[in-house]
């Protein structure tokens, strides 16, 4: 089995979940806490291309960041949302789990069996 990539944060308790179900099931994975190593720009691009989904889709809309730069109020292009995220990865939905060419957000944490 090809070892995953856990991108998350270790006091998200979805990312406890998440890593609780991979143990579970036994899967080769390592994690990378993206608050203690920032993710560059070309790696979140990497991931939201993998995702499959637009950068806005990422965004942690309750986050009070989200709220002080009035996100929801601006029209940013990708890149600029991508460079927001980079600056404050508070701003980034959690866990991204990847695997190859493959990625999904462990939301709900269930969701990571679909890459097992």
């Amino acid at each position: 089995m090809e070892k995953l990539t856990v991108y998350q944060k270790p006091t998200c308790s979805t990312c406890r979940e998440t890593l609780a179900l991979l143990r579970e099931a036994k899967a080769k994975f390592v994690t990378i806490d993206y608050f203690a190593t920032p993710l560059s720009t070309a790696t979140l691009r990497r991931l939201i291309k993998k995702l499959g989904i637009p950068p806005r889709q990422l965004l942690r809309t309750k986050e009070e960041t989200y709220k002080k730069l009035q996100l929801d109020e601006k029209e940013l292009s990708d890149e600029d949302l991508i460079k927001l995220m980079v600056i404050h990865p508070e701003l980034i939905q959690r866990p991204i789990i990847e695997k190859g060419d493959q990625a999904i957000l462990g939301r709900p944490p269930e969701s990571v069996t679909a890459l097992l």
